[in-house]
Formats: C-alpha cells, structure tokens, sequence
C-alpha cells in the first residue's frame, strides 16, 4: 500500500506541475492590495493530497498570496493544526479575523467558495 500511495502521489504532482494553471494578472498596485488581504489566510495541507492540489490550484488561478504549511512533514504545522482546528485534516484553511480571532475551515469546496467569493471569481 505504501508503494501505491507513492506512486499516485509521485503522479498528482507531476500532472499538478505539468498543468499548472496560469494566475490571473494585474497591476502592482492591485496585487500588493490582494497579498495585504490574504496576508492572514494560512491553508494547511499534504503535498500530495488531490483535495490539497485542488485547492492550490485555485489558489493560483487567483493569483493569490497565500502561505502553506505542510502538516504531514512539520511536526509544529501538524501540531497547529490540531490544537487550532481540533482535528488532523486537510486541506484546512486558517482564516485570521480582524478580531484577531481564528476560524478554521475545512473541506476542498468549501475553502474554494470561500476564496472565489471573498477575491472574486478565478480566471
């Protein structure tokens, strides 16, 4: 089973890098805006995980500045993401309130609504 999981894994990657989507273009001005917006979104994930790259390519399409934080091999993502989100999942998207609070939320389609809705619809 290890041997199956990687080689489906070593194969999502390469079509993820192959088809890359290409991002949505605009003036500096406008993007350094959209960074500063997503400067508080922090999606925790698998390199590998189809759910994950779904997500990612959203991501891109958007053009958007989002860090990512691999919860399988850093042991302190991992350790964020259950004590903040309450469960070992992906993909996990954390959302800094102006509040300064935190919202976690999971589930692929979920995050991508999410991100279309608050940032407009992918190119």
């Amino acid at each position: 089973m290890v041997i199956v999981r990687a080689i489906l894994g070593s194969l999502i990657l390469f079509f993820d890098w192959l088809f890359t989507p290409r991002g949505v273009k605009r003036d500096s001005d406008a993007q350094k805006q959209l960074d500063a917006q997503t400067s508080g979104l922090t999606l925790y994930q698998y390199k590998a995980c189809p759910f994950c790259v779904k997500v990612r390519r959203a991501i891109k399409r958007q053009s958007l500045a989002i860090e990512t934080r691999d919860a399988k091999r850093c042991d302190s993502a991992r350790d964020e993401l259950v004590a903040g989100g309450g469960r070992l999942k992906v993909p996990c998207l954390r959302i800094e309130e102006a509040s300064g609070e935190s919202r976690w939320m999971y589930e692929s389609g979920d995050i991508i609504r999410y991100l279309e809705g608050r940032f407009g619809q992918a190119a």
